[in-house]
């Protein structure tokens, strides 16, 4: 795509790696232009900023407006947030697989996705069997450079408080020493390493794939 500097969407601006990702990239000289798509409003405005609010499960209805030169996909509930196995699927296998094919018709070339350690389109986890099936389906449309970044324990603040999920992150901070060699990649994560992974993996060279979460700490670190 030729412009002046870089054009992203961002698919996923409120949650917890989301902004943190829409922050550096407002700050990152390479970009001239950063695309929200979300059910909210991140919340301010910025001469670099284009929102639409919209609802998500209608992507399809916005491709005119999908046009960019890379995909960041943040979107990912909880079980907890989301007990609803249908509604679930609907969020962390439905938009991440239309964001792709639209992706794949609107020739973007750069599509980053957050999934999660363990997928696997073969667990009998129902929730590791989302995230496997959505990988396989964004890998099948082929774009150029795909990257689907698995992180552990993403052990970034959240706006909501769930006490047995902070405890589970203080645990994995005690733990994180101890893991290490084949056990590395169970260490948890900070949402700004993630965040910082995908704009190295955006603008560096790496080959396309499934970015584990000790990968994913190592090119965050070296940002």
């Amino acid at each position: 795509m030729e412009n002046n500097g870089k054009i992203a969407i961002i698919l996923g601006a409120t949650g917890e790696t989301g902004k943190i990702l829409l922050k550096l990239l407002l700050e990152d000289q390479r970009y001239t232009k950063l695309i929200v798509f979300g059910r909210r409003s991140v919340g301010f405005t910025n001469d670099k900023l284009q929102e639409f609010i919209i609802d998500l499960f209608e992507l399809d209805k916005y491709q005119s407006q999908f046009i960019a030169d890379e995909v960041y996909c943040c979107i990912g509930t909880t079980k907890a947030k989301t007990p609803n196995k249908d509604d679930y699927r609907k969020i962390d296998y439905g938009i991440p697989t239309i964001s792709a094919r639209l992706c794949s018709e609107n020739k973007i070339d750069t599509y980053l996705v957050i999934s999660a350690l363990g997928a696997n389109a073969n667990s009998r986890v129902f929730y590791n069997r989302v995230k496997g099936e959505m990988e396989i389906e964004v890998l099948a449309r082929n774009i150029p450079n795909t990257y689907i970044l698995q992180p552990s324990l993403i052990a970034g603040p959240r706006e909501e408080k769930r006490a047995m999920e902070y405890l589970g992150k203080l645990m994995f901070r005690l733990l994180n020493p101890l893991l290490f060699g084949r056990f590395k990649k169970y260490r948890s994560i900070e949402s700004s390493t993630i965040a910082n992974a995908m704009i190295w993996l955006a603008n560096g060279s790496y080959k396309s794939g499934i970015i584990r979460s000790d990968q994913i700490q190592a090119l965050g670190e070296s940002r």
